[in-house]
């Protein structure tokens, strides 16, 4: 009927698959020397290695490439205790993810680095920032710790970043034109958690509008944050 609202489409949040295999990887100056300590492995300097980054930054990524070459089991660092190391160390190889400066068992990361020693075994953590940032309470791990070496990822430059907007577009199976990718890249923080949030909002505001992704879209929701 004339003059009744027309009901507004509601955007749902579905799950969308991002692959983490090698061939995914999208490589530049930003991580590098990241990609190549993966690559080395097992000729790395030391048997327990740190990648530190941003969020966002593939530090994930690259530990499930490490993970599936080194046939390692992988634990987040808040999930650790004295109990599982021994179990996490199992095939000799182990990914700790996101180590920050508060969420961890001081003593079960103590436990789990003077094990990975005696047994020879690998292990890879990831954390935002280098432990140097931490303030730990326990001298014997804060010493330990530190003398990891750290292997960081940067942000990405303008043709990575590029390359994100793109492989986030196509995780998401949106259909984008150089315009649009250009127009965000200009226009977001030079982050891959920037531009991962960028193109979320973009198909979720295209999907509620029942409209194409374009520049012109683009330029709206971006006008909106300000």
């Amino acid at each position: 009927m004339a003059g009744r609202p027309q009901p507004r489409q509601l955007a749902f949040a579905l799950p969308h698959a991002e692959s983490f295999s090698r061939d995914d990887f999208l490589e530049g100056p930003a991580n590098a020397a990241a990609l190549s300590l993966i690559e080395s492995w097992p000729e790395w300097p030391n048997r327990i290695m740190l990648l530190a980054g941003p969020e966002g930054s593939g530090k994930s990524h690259l530990a499930t490439i490490w993970a599936q070459q080194a046939g390692a089991r992988s634990i987040s660092a808040h999930a650790l205790t004295a109990a599982v190391v021994p179990g996490a160390l199992a095939t000799g190889a182990l990914v700790v993810e996101d180590l920050n400066p508060q969420g961890f068992d001081e003593r079960a990361l103590f436990h789990l680095m003077n094990l990975a020693r005696e047994e020879g075994a690998f292990v890879l953590l990831t954390a935002r920032v280098p432990p140097v940032a931490f303030e730990i309470e326990l001298r014997d791990l804060r010493s330990r710790l530190r003398a990891v070496p750290v292997v960081t990822l940067m942000p990405p430059d303008d043709q990575l970043l590029r390359a994100l907007i793109v492989k986030f577009c196509a995780d998401r199976q949106l259909n984008v034109d150089e315009t649009v990718v250009s127009f965000l890249a200009t226009r977001i923080e030079r982050s891959s958690a920037a531009a991962r949030e960028a193109v979320e909002r973009l198909d979720a505001e295209a999907l509620r509008l029942g409209r194409p992704v374009t520049r012109a879209l683009a330029a709206e929701l971006l006008r909106d944050d300000r």
